[in-house]
């Protein structure tokens, strides 16, 4: 069913684009309530959850270390990629996270059962944290960058809905239960995934795609081999076994993050690169994926 709604949403977008049936930029509206509503609600329904175990090293650190990686090899060959910083930030936001719920849990749980998925929503809750904190920086800092200096850029970060949410699920549970309100978050929350499908295929223009090929060339080359690659690595090194190696590995392997398209497409961060990332990443991950899958087996 999930991937139903993948094709159905993303399909709609692109349908009702070519017809005209809406505006141009009716996706600002969407991308709007996306980072205004939904992902503020996600942040306070699932970062309170997270429980920390020392069995859960792997899975937690998966995402930062994915994260991290992207943003050194930006560092070292992003001039080598293009010059233009903004275009940097898209493949950092989409190269560096990854769709560890929506295309995450259904694939992991096809290949590791409900173990597999209970690894995984770890992996998800770090990974919602690294868009929330880095990611949210990240787009903040470029798209302000050439007018803004640092304390404008911080206090733009403290101000932003997703990252206000993100330091309120981590202070409020201290002092009282959000149990209350967990449903009204749900439903809140339950809107972000169609709604981002939804609006990057509002956003994908698939015949643009020579134009970007180097960008996207390189950007889901890291995400969907060297950053699996990476993971698997270190798993070996710290002797890492059972599900939590496999499972890491393939979340670290899924394909980008819409909301990250999202973000990157709101702060004119190249959004052509950034939804064709997550579009075209998607649909190579279902292959990619399965190998990973095939490694991980043999070796763990």
């Amino acid at each position: 069913m999930n991937f139903i709604l993948i094709a159905v949403c993303l399909l709609a977008g692109i349908t009702l684009r070519s017809a005209r049936v809406l505006p141009e930029d009716a996706h600002r509206g969407i991308n709007a309530w996306i980072l205004y509503v939904a992902l503020p609600a996600m942040s306070l329904l699932y970062i309170p959850a997270i429980e920390w175990s020392t069995a859960l090293i792997l899975p937690a650190a998966m995402p930062i270390g994915v994260w991290t990686a992207a943003w050194i090899a930006l560092k070292f060959f992003g001039n080598r990629i293009t010059p233009d910083k903004q275009t940097q930030a898209a493949l950092l936001l989409t190269a560096g996270l990854g769709n560890t719920s929506f295309i995450g849990f259904p694939l992991t749980e096809a290949y590791l059962g409900h173990e597999g998925l209970r690894i995984a929503v770890i992996c998800d809750q770090v990974n919602f944290i690294a868009l929330s904190a880095f990611g949210v920086m990240t787009a903040l800092k470029a798209a302000h960058s050439s007018t803004t200096g640092g304390k404008g850029v911080l206090k733009t970060l403290v101000r932003f809905p997703p990252f206000a949410a993100f330091a309120a699920a981590l202070i409020l549970p201290r002092f009282f239960s959000l149990e209350p309100v967990v449903p009204l978050l749900t439903r809140l929350g339950n809107t972000l995934v169609p709604l981002a499908l939804f609006s990057v295929g509002l956003q994908i223009h698939f015949s643009e795609w020579r134009r970007e090929l180097k960008c996207l060339t390189a950007g889901l080359a890291y995400k969907l081999l060297f950053a699996p690659g990476l993971v698997l690595c270190a798993a070996l090194v710290f002797q890492v076994r059972g599900f939590p190696a496999k499972a890491s590995i393939l979340e670290a392997a899924m394909a980008p993050m819409i909301t990250s398209a999202i973000l990157a497409s709101e702060y004119k961060l190249n959004p052509r690169l950034a939804n064709l990332m997550v579009s075209v990443g998607t649909l190579i991950s279902l292959g990619t994926t399965a190998f990973w899958f095939l490694v991980s087996r043999a070796l763990f």
